[in-house]
């Protein structure tokens, strides 16, 4: 690495930092603002400490069940230090989160395609699921890009038919960024689009196909169904597609995204998330408490509308973002 790139990637490090910090601004607002005003007074951690602290974690939307688990860990440490100071409760705090999301956490499936060496003879098949309005669409553009501008080939697939807007927007995205878009237009057969999408990545040597579908969830055997059909047809060209299934989940909607992603993953076999909109949202811990609850690792978080604001997820960033005062 040159030295213009070094200070390129530390220049680009540091907006993503700041584009993060800014993105949690309202989670970190609202639970820090309630932390403060619950210990105030109080030297040590003690019964009343912890209620209210339980009480701001489900409200982040972090969920009942990962609350529990991480007022458990506290009560813990509290019975086995025998004195916990409330200025230590913040680093505790921030420990048995980071060690929570951790369990969930590694650079494999797509964040490791940027480390793949060009041209392999195969591509890596993402195929992206997700209910309607949760920035699927957006989320695959911004893709595209990140992997464009590390010099990956991209191919992307409308495969989301059921919408005009679904297929014009992927176009337009194509567009912008600078990669081929494969699609049949509206009301088209989904596996066929992916079929060509995947065909087309073989022939062009591509990095990635990323498979864009349709976001339905009123009749989940259908949808099974078609997602199902959809990973045979693939397979056609490449026997192991799709490498990875990615959910994209609005984190504004709190514990709703919850409900989302447990749904899908009974309707498809989902491998990684990434949850969009937490720039516009007090929920930012709903990303703990999903990561937690369905054992899928976080891959990716939106903290903005830039293309680059849909960043890799890391989950020690991401914690010490969340304590940044």
């Amino acid at each position: 690495m040159g030295l213009f790139d070094f200070f390129k990637k530390d220049k680009e490090s540091k907006e993503q930092q700041q584009a993060l910090d800014e993105g949690l601004q309202k989670t970190k607002t609202s639970f820090f603002d309630q932390l403060s005003k619950a210990v105030v007074g109080k030297n040590t951690v003690d019964e009343a400490v912890l209620d209210d602290l339980e009480t701001l974690l489900v409200h982040a939307d972090v969920g009942i069940d990962t609350t529990v688990k991480v007022i458990d860990r506290i009560e813990k440490r509290v019975a086995r230090d025998k004195y916990v100071s409330t200025s230590e409760l913040d680093r505790i705090l921030r420990e048995e989160i980071a060690d929570l999301l951790d369990r969930n956490s590694g650079a494999t499936g797509s964040r490791a395609i940027l480390d793949r060496p060009d041209n392999t003879g195969s591509p890596f098949v993402i195929m992206v699921v997700g209910v309607n309005g949760v920035g699927k669409t957006t989320t695959i553009g911004k893709l595209a890009h990140r992997f464009h501008s590390a010099g990956k080939k991209v191919v992307l697939g409308a495969a989301d038919t059921f919408r005009a807007a679904a297929v014009d927007q992927l176009i337009i995205w194509g567009e912008r960024v600078g990669v081929p878009v494969i699609s049949h237009g509206m009301n088209t057969d989904p596996a066929s689009v992916a079929y060509d999408a995947v065909k087309k990545g073989v022939e062009m040597q591509a990095d990635v196909v990323i498979i864009d579908t349709a976001g339905r969830l009123h009749n989940k055997v259908n949808l099974m169904n078609e997602l199902s059909k959809i990973k045979r047809v693939m397979q056609k060209v490449i026997p192991d597609a799709p490498h990875e299934v990615l959910l994209v989940l609005d984190g504004s909607t709190g514990q709703n995204a919850f409900l989302q992603a447990k749904e899908f993953t009974k309707a498809t076999e989902v491998s990684a998330l990434a949850i969009t909109k937490l720039d516009g949202t007090a929920k930012g811990g709903v990303v703990i408490g999903i990561s937690d609850q369905l054992q899928v690792p976080v891959r990716y978080i939106g903290v903005g509308e830039k293309m680059t604001d849909l960043q890799l997820f890391d989950r020690h960033t991401f914690v010490n973002s969340l304590f940044k005062k």
